[in-house]
């Protein structure tokens, strides 16, 4: 049978000098923004829609570099030949020649600050061969780390019907970045790469906040006419670090505006509260045939979770399992599950186990409890 134990886990709200989270309205035509900390999305806005990304798709490329560089199959000064294809990319470039040589490093740099789609292009044939064969390797990838809605028809995020990616997906992959190669990730927060002095102009990267003093450190703008103006940030400010993907403004500056304002609403609209401690218990569970009739239930880590600021309401949880539990019971044995509401935030599930051992029962009580089980059914009422 299904329990439900019904709590109230009392957050009081912070007093910020803002509007409450649900007042936000962003002017992307398409939005995903996500704390990491937490694991809580804080808006979806067509996140799931496959669009063009423009070159936003390029740290799609970066990180099928990154992999090869971690599984061992390049290192950072492997040097890549340079093809005339890469060469006539036409768009952003890092200016390569078709006589140079750029080691992993130097095309990492290119992708990243000066968003190169020829160095986009070497990367793809230097590891595939080709770059519709690299395409095809990108969007089984993309498959294997959760990304449903992207297929890729190039490695730089050129314009091409069959080339789009969701916002959802842009985010999955940024955290994918973060988490996964942290040797690499500061790369992103670089603000000036120019190979061999060719290009003083297109030196500076793009990314509008990584000099505002707002913890941003990544990763990569993107700009198309049929996209419009996009970016994929990520920002970290004391222990909580978001990340967030927009796309469809309508110039550099809105997309510049929109990302600090998005920056600012993530951190001073929310505050990360603990609701229980690890190992406190928040409820108990029936257990049948038990040494004890009961065991209490306590999450094994801290449960903390963002709260909307100058929200009145109370956070509230329910507990969950399906009971009563059978003994043996052990310690730790994820047994049940608290679910806990706040307002205008998803639901955060959170497993919680048992505070201690139930051994079975001694053989009279099993022998009283069986006879108690059937006296109940012979006259029509349930046991206790």
């Amino acid at each position: 049978m299904l329990n439900r134990l019904r709590l109230v886990l009392t957050v009081v709200a912070l007093a910020l000098a803002a509007l409450p989270a649900r007042a936000f309205e962003t002017a992307a035509t398409a939005a995903w923004v996500y704390d990491m900390t937490t694991g809580t999305v804080l808006m979806d806005k067509n996140a799931d829609q496959s669009l063009p990304p423009a070159s936003m798709s390029k740290i799609m490329t970066i990180n099928m570099l990154f992999e090869a560089l971690r599984d061992g199959r390049v290192t950072m000064e492997t040097e890549f030949a340079v093809s005339s294809r890469a060469t006539a990319m036409g768009g952003s470039t890092m200016f390569l020649q078709e006589s140079d040589r750029p080691t992993v490093n130097e095309l990492i740099h290119g992708m990243i600050v000066n968003s190169g789609n020829d160095a986009c292009v070497v990367v793809a044939e230097g590891l595939a061969g080709t770059e519709e064969a690299f395409s095809a390797q990108m969007t089984e990838r993309a498959k294997a780390l959760g990304m449903m809605h992207s297929t890729f028809a190039n490695a730089s995020g050129w314009p091409d019907p069959d080339h789009r990616m969701s916002m959802r997906d842009l985010g999955i992959l940024a955290q994918h970045l973060i988490e996964d190669f942290p040797e690499y990730y500061p790369i992103f927060a670089e603000t000036e790469f120019n190979y061999k002095d060719r290009a003083p102009a297109n030196a500076r990267n793009r990314n509008p906040l990584l000099e505002l003093g707002v913890g941003a450190d990544g990763l990569k703008t993107g700009h198309t006419q049929e996209a419009g103006y996009g970016l994929v940030g990520s920002a970290k400010q004391g222990d909580r670090r978001i990340i967030f993907v927009i796309t469809g403004l309508a110039s550099e500056e809105a997309r510049a505006e929109e990302s600090e304002r998005i920056v600012a609403w993530a951190f001073r609209q929310f505050s990360e509260k603990t609701v229980a401690k690890a190992g406190t218990r928040v409820a108990e569970a029936e257990v049948h045939m038990g040494a004890a009739a009961t065991v209490g239930l306590v999450p094994a880590e801290d449960v903390r979770l963002l709260v909307p600021a100058l929200v009145q309401d109370s956070v509230t949880a329910e507990v969950v399992y399906n009971g009563p539990l059978v003994a043996p019971v052990a310690k730790g044995t994820p047994v049940a599950e608290l679910i806990v509401h706040a307002p205008d935030l998803p639901d955060r599930r959170v497993p919680l186990v048992a505070e201690a051992d139930v051994a079975s029962a001694g053989f009279m009580k099993r022998l009283t409890t069986a006879a108690g089980t059937l006296y109940a059914r012979y006259i029509g009422t349930p046991a206790s």
